[in-house]
């Protein structure tokens, strides 16, 4: 562990700071600690408050209104044994009062009264009752708020299968009367003790053997903590604090996973491994340790029956791992991938703190690696790596890919895309493109050295995100939004690489190269080990086509362009020659720009034959990162065009690629699968016995994230983000003027300070929506009473190069504070792929739509040092008001309610949007080429489609049986792909048709992009 100063570990530091933190904007919220103020109590604090009952009666009156401003706080119990209870409820509050205009402040009015604190003794039948009104309201006269009144209220309710009480403190005064400046309650808790009780079971979640669904009291408007047994208080925030996860849990010594010993000698230390996994797997998971479990846990029988279904997948998983064990012993072609890529891993991991596999991410390279010697069968399965956020998700299919590159090199591949790896947002994270081009590298370092691969193309990257990133092409002479060598910002706007993958210098530079018509990432540094011209990095559309780089990452919606040009061909097929030019690359089918097929302007090269069979440029892997996100009518859309992808990758080459996904959730996966890819579902790894235990992961003490449940009262939501942030930022500015007194009132070494500075000075306002996000900005920049707070925002309209920048800012951060980005405003796009260590606190405005966001979000801080992540519910909507009331499980159990992903390939409305892209992409990559012709126009297609006899039934038959309409209950998907085909050969044959190209033809025309969908869900801003 890492420590600083004196001897106090940075890791406990950042724990004390986070607790100072959270204090301070809880008293914020609160008035703690305040004497006096200018303005109004009631239109400050959002904690603690509590109007009076006249004037919540006064308003609408239902359950919505009194949550936004509540007029009592209380905690509801299941008592044990029969009436009557008996407890003692201490009562503590305080008041604001305003002073007459001649008073001893008169700028600042306002004074906050001693406290109040009385024990109120209880006795209630079921009847229930009201006690200590008249206690309460001469306690208040006490400390000089004369006129204020409350009670403490006990209800019975029996509705239930038994009893439950509802004890509550009610603020019952007058909201007018002589004297009373301020009807309000303050800074109040209730704290009940001396009652029995039995806890409740939560009712929003089934039973599970690996789950606690007892909760021992909920708050009313308020959290609850147990401080001592059978003691109860209220708090004005619900905090749950996660830990951090070791990676190893087995009372076997840890095997050597280092990239060194894989790459030297794998066998024994994958022997070790697996049989650490089965002896696991036998103590925890045998009929034995079932029986075990099942007596003392008290197990229902379908509980039972759930433990025994999850320990056949645990056995199953356990088998794979040994027949990957098995493959690595005895195929040599396999062992030397695996342990090539372990040397390149190594290579691309220098320098960044880590030399060694988690257990995790070996165990599912074991379980996935059988595909290479039977990737027919294998590819009836989609493996999906289900692991937390920040456990190592990208860096596991990393591996895979590496593997798999080298194999197919090593078994005659020399060139073309190994896998196409798609994002569903759109707009591609910038470093998750930098892992990729760093993995790749180490692999092109070593392949270098490997005397049978050295004449095989280099291993490079292809960045395949379309006009919103990057050129689709570059034209000499740019029309409209075409781009052009000299178009503005040519070239260094196009920059995707944040540093050098093969040096880690980030002195890149842009080029554009006319001779050979591409741009290009340049390595500024000499010493460089790459040393040979521009970096192995394609970022325009067309040089992705013409290179076919071994590695394609893009954004979902690009499957789209399938249907719409004929060089998308290279990704799922052969393309059609190769340029005898020196850097023109792959040739594809003729148009009028390009006679000759070469995507390069003006070329007057011949054609020579592919350099290898074409049945070999069909990818090896295809990788679909966050799963759950393809939902709706996303999910849909992609499931005809997943299809399609297939059904023309076996028609060029024969073959299926082979579907790995990752998600940090697993809810409904196996039916997402099947729905979105026809194949099997299976997941890595399988759940533990417990939850969050298993043979791969246990928790730990080390703090990961403390998250704050906020429900403000009276107040919007927007002041209450507005005042936190405003607090956090006050906090770090104290920090920064004065660390010795922050370091001792937070119990901190002073020599951490700076560094402190670094991790909390960046706090993170996430919206779910464009609207929230662009609002906050708005709000915090002029209703905040720090100056200079810096505020950058990360949405889906960013410019691309603006990404870029903030990105560096954060990981390289100015040297002085005031010069630095202080808050970011996002949306969803960050909660993908964006890893800055730096990101540290968050506040988040409202739930987000789904139980994975708020995983997938929250996981953007904290992930190297303890976080901080106030969650600000929208307490009029039920959803946020029943997460608020059982906010601790919604953290802990937070993979149980994700909800399972709503999806369906049958919807017509999106077949009739996915049909005219199928049919042109069968065209454009089918029977074009077979047609050794041009047929980009309707007059050259209707005269083929007459010569060769291609008919409406016969197209209708082949369209429903790529999207698997072809079943007797698909009658009427069936029907409305004939009317539609029909309709688009009598177009064809219309000689008065105004179509000009193929795409024209019909209506509506090919998607664009797979978003291309009316009313589509709210999946992202």
């Amino acid at each position: 562990m890492t420590s600083y100063g004196k001897g106090q570990p940075l890791a406990e530091a950042c724990d004390r700071f986070v607790t100072w933190l959270d204090g301070r904007v809880v008293a914020a919220g609160r008035g703690d600690g305040l004497e006096r103020l200018e303005v109004a109590p009631s239109g400050t604090f959002w904690l603690g408050r509590l109007a009076c009952e006249d004037e919540v009666r006064k308003g609408t009156g239902d359950d919505r209104s009194e949550r936004l401003d509540p007029c009592a706080i209380g905690v509801r119990f299941r008592p044990e044994g029969p009436a009557p209870w008996s407890a003692t409820v201490t009562v503590r509050a305080r008041a604001w009062v305003k002073d007459p205009k001649d008073g001893p402040d008169p700028e600042r009015r306002w004074w906050r009264s001693g406290l109040v604190e009385e024990k109120v003794p209880l006795v209630v039948d079921a009847a229930g009752g009201t006690f200590g009104a008249k206690q309460l309201e001469a306690a208040f006269a006490a400390v000089g708020a004369p006129g204020l009144c409350a009670e403490v209220r006990v209800e019975i309710e029996d509705w239930h299968r038994s009893p439950e009480l509802v004890v509550q403190l009610v603020n019952t005064s007058p909201h007018k009367a002589p004297g009373l400046t301020d009807s309000h309650i303050y800074e109040t808790q209730l704290e009940v003790a001396g009652l029995g009780t039995v806890p409740f079971e939560l009712e929003a979640l089934p039973d599970s053997f690996r789950y606690d669904r007892r909760v021992p009291a909920y708050g009313i408007n308020v959290g609850v903590e147990v401080v001592a047994p059978g003691v109860f208080r209220t708090t004005d925030t619900v905090g749950v604090q996660t830990f951090r996860p070791e990676y190893w849990n087995s009372p076997r010594p840890e095997p050597d996973l280092s990239f060194g010993r894989l790459a030297a000698d794998p066998i024994p230390v994958l022997t070790d491994l697996v049989d650490a996994l089965d002896e696991y797997d036998q103590t925890h998971w045998s009929t034995v340790a079932l029986d075990e479990r099942h007596l003392a846990d008290g197990w229902t029988d379908a509980m039972r029956a759930e433990a025994d279904r999850s320990a056949a997948d645990v056995f199953d998983e356990l088998a794979r791992l040994r027949a990957g064990l098995e493959l690595v012993r005895t195929r040599p072609e396999i062992r030397r991938s695996f342990q090539l890529m372990n040397e390149a891993i190594g290579l691309s991991a220098k320098g960044r703190g880590y030399r060694t596999w988690r257990a995790f991410q070996v165990g599912f390279l074991l379980s996935a690696i059988r595909f290479l010697a039977e990737p027919a069968e294998e590819a009836d399965h989609v493996d999906t790596v289900w692991f937390a956020t920040g456990g190592g998700k990208t860096e596991t299919y990393l591996g895979l890919l590496l593997t798999t590159a080298f194999f197919d090199r090593l078994t005659g591949k020399r060139t073309g895309v190994t896998a196409w790896s798609r994002f569903p947002l759109r707009l591609l994270s910038l470093q998750q493109t930098q892992r990729f081009a760093d993995a790749l590298a180490g692999a092109e370092l070593v392949r270098r050295q490997q005397d049978d691969l050295r004449r095989s193309a280099p291993f490079s990257l292809g960045f395949l995100v379309g006009q919103a990133g990057t050129p689709n092409k570059i034209v000499p002479k740019p029309e409209n939004d075409e781009i052009g060598p000299d178009s503005p910002g040519m070239p260094e706007k196009y920059r995707v690489l944040l540093h050098c993958p093969f040096c880690r210098d980030e002195r890149l530079s842009m080029k554009f190269d006319r001779k050979r018509w591409k741009l290009e990432h340049h390595c500024t540094n000499q010493a460089c080990p790459w040393q040979r011209g521009p970096l192995p990095v394609y970022v325009v559309d067309q040089e992705v086509f013409r290179f076919l780089p071994t590695v394609v990452v893009g954004t979902l919606d690009k499957a789209a362009s399938i249907g719409l040009q004929q060089a998308m061909r290279g990704l799922i097929g052969p393309p059609q020659k190769l340029c005898s030019e020196e850097w023109h690359g792959f040739t594809y089918s003729t148009r009028s720009k390009s006679p000759n097929g070469c995507l390069v302007p003006d070329c007057q090269g011949t054609l020579k034959a592919l350099p290898m069979a074409a049945e070999r440029f069909g990818p090896s892997l295809r990788l679909q990162d966050e799963l759950h996100l393809l939902r709706d009518s996303l999910g849909a859309v992609d499931s005809h065009y997943e299809s399609l992808l297939d059904h023309l990758q076996d028609k060029l080459c024969g073959t299926r690629a082979k579907i790995v996904a990752s998600s940090a959730t697993l809810t409904g996966y196996d039916h997402q699968v099947r729905i979105l890819y026809r194949r099997k579902g299976r997941v890595f790894p399988q759940p533990g016995p417990r939850a969050g235990e298993s043979f791969w992961t246990a928790p730990v003490t080390a703090k990961l994230r403390r998250f704050v449940a906020v429900a403000p009262r009276g107040v919007t939501l927007e002041h209450v983000s507005d005042r936190t942030l405003d607090a956090l930022q006050r906090c770090v500015r104290e920090l920064l003027n004065d660390p010795k007194t922050v370091c001792a009132e937070a119990g901190i070494d002073p020599g951490h300070a700076e560094k402190l500075l670094s991790i909390y000075g960046t706090d993170v306002v996430y919206g779910s929506t464009l609207y929230d996000v662009e609002a906050a900005g708005r709000s915090l920049g002029s209703n905040n009473t720090v100056d200079g707070i810096n505020v950058e925002q990360l949405t889906g309209q960013t410019d691309f190069d603006e990404v870029r920048n903030i990105l560096e800012r954060l990981e390289k951060p100015e040297d002085a504070f005031e010069d630095r980005i202080h808050v970011i405003a996002a949306s969803s796009m960050l909660s993908h792929g964006v890893d800055v260590d730096r990101l540290n606190t968050m506040v988040m405005l409202g739930l987000p739509l789904t139980t994975a966001e708020f995983i997938q979000t929250t996981a953007r801080v904290g992930r190297r040092y303890p976080g901080l992540v106030y969650v600000l519910h929208k307490i009029g909507r039920e959803r946020d008001a029943q997460t608020f009331r059982h906010f601790d499980k919604y953290v802990s159990q937070g993979d149980r309610f994700v909800d399972a992903i709503p999806i369906t390939r049958r919807s017509r409305r999106v077949l009739a949007l996915t049909m005219p892209g199928v049919v042109a992409a069968r065209i454009l990559m089918l029977v074009e080429p077979a047609s050794k012709q041009r047929l980009s126009t309707p007059v050259k297609l209707r005269q083929y489609a007459r010569d060769a006899g291609l008919t409406p039934a016969d197209e209708a038959a082949s369209v429903a049986a790529v999207l698997g309409f072809d079943g007797p209950e698909d009658s009427l998907h069936q029907q409305q792909i004939v009317e539609w085909v029909q309709e688009w050969f009598a177009d064809l044959e219309d000689p008065a048709s105004k179509a000009r190209f193929i795409g024209q033809i019909g209506s509506p025309s090919p998607m664009t992009s797979l978003r291309d969908v009316e009313a589509q869900a709210p999946i992202h801003d």
